[in-house]
């Protein structure tokens, strides 16, 4: 006969190794650190760094580190002399832009369906310090200094913050991040607009429904995408390589102009060279060569400081360019009682990266008046040449992609603190 102690004593022994496996599969499948949130898919709108739906438009030299591009409307500018870096490329109402739409608007879809674990709303972000979760705002959220994201040693934390309206940061706020939290995983829904103030080193991915405006010297480190109307940007960085791995893809460009179409015997010829490093990597010991023209001679007081000419062609050499980088010099000669035309050709390296420009003069008679071109007539006048020093003019705070300098054609020190964007500032000679 079966007592209630010994049926007790069966059923326990069945039960309790069921129940122990259980139990120790719960604690091992339990990580020491939950995540809810998850980063939501952007398919091929991850090689997007900035995408509009109606435009994008830019002011100034911005520089994009990734695609850009804008569906269904078709209309870029800016653009030069916004850059896209390459292996980027500008996607102007084609197919490829149209797909990362779709995929941008699903991201931004799946960002609106992830439950709050947290209501600030009437809470300004500055001064905060978050870890990860879903931080949603009834209405519109706020950046007033700096926001803190803590990963607490998890690189993998999902920070995501909705709003059902407007996303809008003060003047010289920012994104700071600690114990390994990272851009990548930093996702704002936005219910219409985003305004990101000027001088704002933002981070993370912005996807807002009607507009983005990145006004002047804001950075993004992450995306800035838009699904029904326009990005616009006023001499930004919206970099995505911190999250993307994009191929090195070195890259020159160069611009040679006189400004002017005809000459003279006697008269001056001062070529302005424009360059820029298109390209995602730094560029070291950047050289400019110019050969000196058949019937001219080279004018040294109207050239930029620093060309040598004891050899064929003239070099000057430019130092170390970062990605985006961009500078000019002078290269000036005289003319000797030419005939015909003046032309020749500049060429930039880096390597075996290198660009060319060629510019050509046509020759008068002194006094001849028959000038087509609206410049400055039948000749030009020389005038005492600039004295050009290097200087980077930062995009934001930190040091560039590789850590070095601008280097001047004067050989003073860069006096940039950031993402360079350099510029050669005139001084009259004795200044």
């Amino acid at each position: 006969m079966f007592t209630l102690s010994r049926v007790c004593r069966q059923i326990a022994a069945r039960i309790f190794p069921l129940g122990l496996i259980v139990l120790l599969g719960v604690t091992f499948m339990m990580p020491d650190h939950v995540n809810a949130q998850t980063n939501p898919p952007l398919g091929t709108a991850a090689n997007f760094a900035v995408l509009g739906a109606e435009t994008v438009t830019n002011t100034g030299p911005s520089i994009v580190n990734g695609d850009l591009g804008v569906s269904p409307g078709s209309a870029v500018t800016g653009f030069p002399p916004g850059i896209v870096l390459l292996p980027g490329m500008i996607h102007a109402g084609d197919a490829v832009a149209s797909q990362a739409q779709t995929d941008a608007t699903a991201a931004y879809l799946n960002l609106l369906g992830q439950g709050c674990t947290s209501n600030l709303s009437g809470t300004d972000l500055g001064g905060l310090t978050l870890t990860s979760g879903v931080y949603c705002f009834d209405e519109g959220a706020a950046l007033t200094g700096t926001l803190t994201l803590d990963a607490q040693g998890d690189a993998t934390d999902v920070f995501i913050f909705r709003m059902v309206s407007t996303l809008t940061t003060a003047s010289g706020s920012s994104v700071a991040f600690i114990n390994g939290a990272s851009a990548c995983n930093v996702w704002w829904q936005v219910g219409s607009s985003a305004t990101i103030g000027t001088s704002t080193s933002f981070a993370g991915n912005i996807l807002a429904l009607a507009s983005i405006s990145l006004t002047t010297g804001a950075n993004v480190t992450g995306r800035a995408l838009v699904q029904t109307g326009a990005v616009t940007m006023d001499r930004n960085r919206v970099d995505i390589s911190s999250c993307v791995t994009l191929p090195p893809t070195p890259g020159l460009s160069l611009t040679k102009d006189d400004g002017v179409s005809n000459v003279t015997s006697g008269d001056t010829i001062s070529y302005t060279l424009n360059f820029q490093n298109t390209g995602n990597v730094a560029l070291d010991n950047v050289t400019l060569t110019d050969a000196v023209p058949a019937d001219t001679s080279f004018n040294p007081g109207a050239s930029t400081p620093g060309w040598d000419c004891t050899g064929s062609p003239c070099s000057i050499n430019v130092g170390t360019l970062l990605p985006g980088a961009s500078g000019s010099v002078v290269f000036a000669v005289t003319v000797n009682n030419p005939s015909g035309g003046i032309s020749n050709s500049a060429t930039i390296t880096s390597g075996a990266t290198s660009a060319t420009a060629s510019d050509t003069t046509r020759v008068v008679e002194s006094g001849d008046d028959d000038d087509d071109d609206e410049d400055t007539g039948g000749g030009t006048v020389p005038t005492p040449a600039p004295s050009f020093v290097a200087t980077t003019t930062p995009l934001g705070t930190g040091t560039g992609d590789n850590g070095n300098s601008q280097s001047g054609v004067s050989g003073l020190p860069n006096t940039g603190g950031g993402p360079p964007q350099p510029t050669y500032w005139a001084r009259e000679p004795g200044q």
